[in-house]
């Protein structure tokens, strides 16, 4: 864009030019505190036309970008919201919006001006105003402006009613009891002719259906009408991305879906077939069919469920799990987390796909998988399961995942070990590896259940004496670990096969003669 065709002086490309050239923030600062003192001289002139006003926000925009204080020129920002130029009308609209702060006074000061746009003859004008307070409004505008933006939802130009579900939609992230009786208004909208009207009202809509849904069961009907039209490409091209069709109305419909059918098993029979076309077509192979075939799996496991839906669901996640996609990797674990919370019997054919994602070099991946495996524990496939965890155990360095490891061992240890000798080598072997990171109250299990001894006599307290009495020759013992190795031994030595009881008393004293033996907590020895 030229100089010229962009009605800006060259003082103003001298100051981009200058802040991009700047080589440090010291430079950078100079450079913005002598335009702001050039602005402060030059804004109160009394010939500054509206034209040059328009570029001494934009340069006042710079200013508070990089972080200056420029309140000096905010009330200008308002005097120009009043030019009958478009351009500097949105100018002074923009600069307002990106400078004022929520709770600025001058917010208000807007409102008459906002008004008297509002009811212009001029569209644009009209769409000016509605953008600007999307920008600028607070919940005590809400009031005087709320009525003139319902008389627009019927204005006979589309961009004005789109412009106006975003308005109605703001006012409820502002305040939801000032907005909360339009239900019958944004039904209207649902049914606009327009697509882009009917697409923007889904965002209040679906605010709306979040707090009472009941009051729109009505409604599902229209909305699976609207999805199937959607999906069989009845929509403008205009909607595409990708070829898929408007793929982020799809996303708010599913979601919308997912709240009306919680529960219901009469709402959720009018979605199923939808759901399932939803699903087969969105599986293109393009991240925009992924978003897409993901939220069906959250839609599917909401609402009353369908056993050909769930079992479509489930091939899904096992694609994402077997992609070499981290991203896609991450879907299919949080997707089969919401399988299995309601659905553990699709558990069982996924796990090895699961615990394979423990060796992800991705953090992210590897916590989200530890939490899945987690839940998939049950008696049948916790000893596993456990053996797998252990392993990830031995072979992590990353605190923060040891940590989750072993609470997460711990807890299923105790509430799915199939035998108490299965318990006390399970917990036992945790403490190795990690015994500094275990909680106290594992240890005081461990040693209370050694004492009340195993289901064949004292085979359970012999194993127990064996294992720790190995640890004998070890170079440094963890902490914990160490407090239960000496009640066991010393409670039941007799029990020992490992060393008879003259070696087992030289190897405790040498243990308890070297302080740096002691004091350490490091790694297992295996």
């Amino acid at each position: 864009m030229s100089m010229m065709s962009a009605h800006l002086s060259k003082d103003f490309f001298d100051l981009v030019k200058a802040i991009g050239e700047s080589k440090s923030k010291q430079q950078e600062d100079r450079i913005i505190l002598d335009e702001v003192a050039v602005l402060k001289k030059k804004l109160p002139e009394a010939g500054v036309t509206r034209k040059k006003l328009k570029e001494f926000l934009v340069r006042l925009v710079y200013v508070e970008m990089l972080g200056h204080d420029a309140s000096f020129g905010y009330i200008k920002a308002i005097e120009l919201t009043a030019s009958k130029n478009l351009v500097q009308k949105k100018v002074g609209y923009l600069c307002s919006g990106l400078c004022l702060s929520p709770d600025h006074e001058f917010r208000f000061m807007l409102v008459n001006q906002l008004q008297q746009d509002m009811i212009s003859a001029n569209y644009l004008e009209v769409s000016a105003a509605l953008a600007a307070t999307v920008r600028l409004a607070t919940s005590d505008m809400i009031p005087p402006l709320l009525a003139h933006v319902l008389k627009l939802l019927s204005h006979d130009r589309e961009l004005v009613r789109k412009k106006v579900c975003m308005v109605l939609h703001r006012f409820h992230q502002l305040d939801a009891s000032a907005v909360n009786h339009l239900g019958s208004e944004m039904r209207r909208t649902l049914c606009d002719k327009d697509p882009s009207v009917m697409a923007a009202s889904l965002c209040l809509l679906h605010a709306l259906i979040e707090s009472e849904p009941a009051k729109f069961k009505e409604l599902v009907p229209s909305f699976v009408s609207i999805l199937k039209q959607i999906v069989e490409h009845r929509l403008p091209r205009d909607f595409d991305y990708h070829r898929m069709p408007a793929p982020w109305a799809q996303l708010r419909l599913l979601r919308i879906l997912a709240l009306l059918g919680r529960a219901d098993q009469a709402a959720s029979e009018g979605m199923y077939e939808v759901l399932g076309d939803v699903m087969r077509r969105a599986d293109t192979g393009i991240n925009v069919g992924y978003a897409i075939v993901y939220e069906c799996v959250r839609t599917v496991t909401t609402i009353y469920p369908n056993a050909t839906l769930l079992d479509e669901a489930a091939r899904a996640i096992a694609r994402f799990l077997g992609s070499e996609n981290h991203n896609l990797k991450y879907l299919g674990i949080t997707g089969l987390a919401q399988v299995v919370e309601g659905h553990p019997r699709y558990a069982a054919e996924h796990q090895l796909a699961v615990i394979d994602c423990l060796a992800s070099v991705d953090d992210t991946l590897k916590r989200k998988t530890l939490d899945l495996l987690y839940r998939m524990m049950n008696p049948v496939n916790v000893e596993f399961i456990a053996s797998k965890l252990l392993e990830s155990l031995e072979g992590s360095n990353d605190e923060f995942l040891r940590t989750a490891l072993v609470s997460r061992l711990c807890t299923a240890a105790e509430r799915f070990a199939p035998s108490n000798a299965w318990y006390v080598a399970t917990v036992t072997r945790v403490m190795e590896l990690a015994g500094d990171l275990v909680q106290p109250e594992v240890s005081q299990q461990l040693v209370a259940l050694i004492a009340e001894g195993g289901d064949e006599d004292d085979e359970l307290r012999a194993t127990a004496v064996d294992r720790l009495a190995a640890m004998l020759g070890w170079e440094a013992i963890p902490d914990g670990l160490l407090h239960i190795l000496a009640w066991v031994l010393g409670e039941y030595a007799p029990l020992c096969t490992v060393y008879s009881l003259p070696e087992l008393a030289a190897k405790v004293a040498d243990l308890a003669a070297d302080d740096a033996r002691l004091r350490g907590s490091p790694r297992a020895r295996s």
